[in-house]
Formats: structure tokens, C-alpha cells, sequence
């Protein structure tokens, strides 16, 4: 098979051949048909990432495709269409994935949307619904709107009967985010993003997928009683967050770390998978999809997805 391999941290990936193991206890062998690329991808080939594996590995953090055999103990049979959150793998024509990271695919959602949809779509419904408790008439503030995962927190938080403000660059972006469902848009490069949130009435909760300044300016804006989710850091700098605003305005401050919900709360990230893809199914919810690249491509995919120049999710596909 062929595969992005990360051999070097000073060399970059390339696309290599390799043998495919046989899936062990618990594991299924799949054949992979499209990997969605996330922030987190780039992070991990800095050597950043929280859970970046130790090298050589293939990046590609989810992925979809057909399981191909199933190893000891595995209950998945080989033809059952699955989406992975592999963690690490997905950039390759196939892989070895633990069997409690597959999930069965609807037969109406086709693989490059079901690569694309796990990770943006289920940090967003976690964090709207568990951490940040928000509620129909609420207003939402989205950094990121029209980014891989702030595309769907407009999509979510819209279906949830939020009022939702969309921070983005450029009018573009601005108006992908409106198309998703933001009822106001504001620019990035807005320069006092804080006293235009505010003159749009403040907010209820924040969904920070960027950080740095805009987080901090953000943040101010919220409500007394106002929740800010931590979702990441795109800017490249967390928040500098004022814990005395905090404190007298009674405000809350989450983290969403979604891979983490494997061992946090496993039971609750099924609960929303679960209730996502049935909606998904349903044809209730519309991933996004700026741009597909073939896997001899990557390389162009990932800069693609450094410099900003997308809008929703970036897949690549191994046809």
C-alpha cells in the first residue's frame, strides 16, 4: 500500500510504499477511500500535537473506507463501510485500526463526507450541547466560522435555535459562514472586534477555535453567566484570558478536547456520534467540503490547510 509516512521531523513527509499488517485481537484491516485533514494534522508533524505517535508514522488523524478483514475477538465483517477516528493512519490506501475506533457508515453518507465529518462535527456537538449548555434564543459567538470545525458550530449551533454571530476572514468566508446558517458576520480583521460583539448585544457563549487576540476580545464581550468553549488554537497562541472578569461576571471557561472524550466519557462521545450520523442520514446536516486532493498530493492538501486558503474541510481521497 501507499502511504504519507513521517520518518523525520527536519525532512517532510513523503509518500512511501508499505506492507499491511494483519489486524490483530480487536483490530479490522480497512481499505481506505478518503482521509479529512484537520488542524491537529499539521500540529502533529511539528511534534506538537498532545497525542502525537512516536516516529515513523502516517498522519491522518480520521478516515473512512471498507473494512477488508477482521482479526481475533473483531466483530466487524469485511464490506462493512466504516469511518475511523484512527488518531494516526489515515493518509494511506489502507490501514489496521482497533475495531472500537470504526464506526458502520449510513448507506446514504458516502465516504468523502463521512471522512470529513467525526472530528469537526463532533467537537462542535459536544461542546454546544455538554459543555457550553446552550439553549434556543442564546446568542453564539463563533471564531473560525468558516473554518474545518467553526463551520459546523455555526451549523449546530443554528440548528439548536441559537442566534449565531460568525467571526471569519474576508467576505468570503463571511458569507460561507452566513450560508450555514449565521444570522450576523463580522470580519476578522474587524479592529475593535469587542465593541462591534457588543454592539451586536453581546454573547451568551463563545466557541474559540482560534485564539490570540480575537479570543481575548471575545471573551470581554460575553455576557454575565457566559460560557467560553477552548476549542483551539489556529492563530498560534492560546487566549490571554482576564480571570477577574471571569469571576465578577460569573463565567465559565471550558475546554473540548474531543479525542479525549475516549477515556473521559466514552458513553457520552457514542451518545453524540450516534445522534449526529442518524441526522447526517436524515440529510439534516451538510458537511462542507472545500477541496479534494489525491493522495499524491498531500503535501499540497496540508499547505493548503497552513496557509488558511479553505473554507470547511479539506479532504484527500485514495481512488
Amino acid at each position: 500500500m501507499r502511504a504519507f509516512l513521517h520518518t523525520d521531523p527536519k525532512t517532510p513527509p513523503s509518500l512511501t510504499d508499505l506492507p499491511l499488517p494483519a489486524p490483530g485481537p480487536g483490530e479490522v484491516a480497512v481499505r481506505i477511500a478518503a482521509c479529512g485533514l484537520n488542524f491537529a494534522d499539521l500540529l502533529m508533524l511539528e511534534g506538537s500535537y498532545q497525542a502525537t505517535p512516536p516516529l515513523p508514522f502516517v498522519p491522518g488523524l480520521e478516515a473512512a473506507g471498507t473494512v477488508t478483514a477482521a482479526g481475533p475477538g473483531a466483530s466487524l465483517t469485511p464490506g462493512t463501510r466504516v469511518a475511523i477516528h484512527a488518531g494516526h493512519g489515515g493518509l494511506a490506501e489502507a490501514g489496521v485500526f482497533a475495531e472500537d475506533r470504526c464506526t458502520p457508515l449510513p448507506d446514504s453518507l458516502d465516504f468523502d463526507t463521512a471522512a470529513a465529518f467525526q472530528i469537526a462535527y463532533g467537537t462542535s456537538h459536544l461542546a454546544l450541547t455538554l459543555r457550553g449548555r446552550l439553549r434556543a434564543g442564546e446568542t453564539l459567538v463563533v471564531l473560525g466560522a468558516a473554518g474545518g470545525v467553526g463551520l459546523t458550530a455555526v451549523e449546530i449551533g443554528a440548528r439548536l435555535g441559537a442566534r449565531v454571530i460568525a467571526v471569519a476572514r474576508g467576505a468570503e468566508k463571511c458569507a460561507v459562514a452566513a450560508q450555514a446558517g449565521a444570522a450576523e458576520t463580522l470580519d476578522a480583521e474587524t479592529p475593535d472586534l469587542k465593541t462591534a460583539l457588543k454592539a451586536l448585544g453581546g454573547a451568551d457563549v463563545v466557541y474559540d477555535a482560534v485564539g490570540g487576540s480575537l479570543g481575548e476580545a471575545a471573551f470581554a464581550a460575553l455576557k454575565p453567566g457566559g460560557r467560553f468553549l477552548v476549542i483551539g488554537f489556529a492563530a498560534g497562541a492560546p487566549p490571554v484570558l482576564k480571570l477577574n472578569h471571569a469571576l465578577v461576571k460569573n463565567l465559565e471557561i471550558h475546554g473540548l478536547y474531543w479525542g479525549g472524550y475516549l477515556d473521559l466519557d466514552p458513553a457520552a462521545l457514542r451518545r453524540s456520534m450516534t445522534e449526529l450520523f442518524a441526522l447526517a442520514a436524515e440529510g439534516r446536516l451538510h458537511p462542507h467540503i472545500s477541496a479534494r486532493f489525491p493522495l499524491s498530493q498531500t503535501a499540497a492538501a496540508l499547505e493548503m490547510l497552513r496557509t488558511r486558503r479553505s473554507t470547511g474541510k479539506i479532504v484527500v481521497t485514495m481512488g
